[in-house]
């Protein structure tokens, strides 16, 4: 049975006219709900709603798009999450267009007079930010969190924005073991390790995946020899006035997994931070600002691997940004050396000849 024919298709053809086949409006809605929409994913859901009334009726119900969102996102059966999801327009429908992690978040600049700045009232208050992160390692669920960050106090908005969710000494067992082999183990963390970090804003009523689903960068620290796997979406800054470097930042996840050679690899360490062109890590305050924009923004469905793409964009304009800044530095540094010479010989002309 084709769900998702196009809207043209008349939903009332009688079994002669579609060959003997059983026509869609003869099946119970029951059985059409229970036993064919729930195992439709969320686009084909949305594109089956287009094919007639009745299924746009039966595929918006509320508690099928509730067990869609569960489904993806464990995290998102949390009590913290659901209170905030039931005051989203459409409810988990509303929740799974923001957060659908396949698609890309694409923003362009307002124009200067629309552009929010980060005192701009026109921001709202929103009191607190909710994290709803789920790690999978290939189909089975390693990681499940969510967190919640308070956003109203001045510590907040004048600090580095920074989530972490394990303690110091909490580890969580990754599915994979440790065998040593840099390029080996790498490769199967790159490859099946999936990262979903959420950010909803209870106040606004949106929320936005800030986390590329495949990692962008997968490399061992130099130090620790621990495996860091790095998930990134580069986004614009709009009124982001204490942002180095411009027009872009990058939101970055990091998992940090290591372990004993032999043994299951470990994930030890769990963060999301922004930073801007320079490196530096932004503060809470603009941090609001970028995050307004990402949940007001369109979004589009991004093409496999564009994701890391953008991440190396991104790096490589860092790098050339970086490099600007030094020559200006040095620039400046031999105005001021010369300016001092000058001065030194100005005076000691001065001493000798008065």
């Amino acid at each position: 049975m084709n769900m998702s024919s196009s809207c043209s298709t008349s939903a009332t053809a009688t079994s002669a006219d579609s060959g003997g086949a059983t026509a869609i409006t003869a099946v119970h809605p029951d059985i059409i709900q229970t036993h064919i929409l729930t195992r439709l994913d969320g686009p084909t859901l949305a594109s089956t709603s287009c094919a007639s009334s009745d299924l746009h009726s039966l595929c918006t119900e509320e508690n099928l798009w509730k067990t869609i969102c569960n489904s993806n996102w464990p995290s998102t059966a949390h009590p913290c999450i659901q209170q905030a999801i039931s005051s989203f327009p459409s409810g988990h429908r509303s929740f799974y267009s923001d957060s659908f992690p396949n698609l890309h978040h694409h923003h362009r600049q307002p124009p200067a007079h629309r552009r929010p700045k980060s005192n701009d009232s026109s921001l709202g208050h929103s009191s607190e930010l909710i994290s709803a992160v789920d790690i999978h390692y290939g189909n089975e669920l390693v990681y499940s969190k969510v967190a919640v960050t308070e956003t109203s106090s001045g510590w907040f908005m004048c600090s580095p924005f920074r989530v972490d969710l394990l303690d110091p000494k909490e580890i969580v067992p990754a599915l994979v073991k440790f065998d040593g082999e840099d390029d080996k183990c790498m490769a199967r963390v790159e490859e099946n390790m999936r990262l979903s970090w959420i950010v909803i804003d209870p106040a606004k009523k949106r929320a936005v995946n800030l986390s590329s689903l495949r990692p962008v960068d997968v490399r061992r620290h130099w130090l620790t020899g621990e495996i860091q796997a790095s998930y990134a979406t580069v986004m614009a800054t709009g009124g982001c006035g204490g942002c180095a470097g411009g027009e872009f930042v990058i939101c970055k996840a990091v998992v940090t997994c290591g372990g004993k050679e032999g043994g299951d690899l470990q994930v030890r360490e769990i963060s999301m931070q922004v930073e801007d062109m320079e490196g530096k890590i932004i503060s809470g305050k603009d941090t609001l600002v970028i995050l307004q924009e990402a949940m007001d923004g369109n979004r589009r469905k991004g093409e496999a691997g564009e994701e890391k793409r953008m991440y190396e964009v991104f790096l490589e304009l860092r790098r050339e940004w970086r490099e600007r800044r030094q020559n200006r530095e040095r620039r400046l540094d031999m105005v001021c050396i010369a300016t001092g010479v000058s001065i030194f010989m100005a005076f000691w002309v001065f001493v000798l000849f008065r």
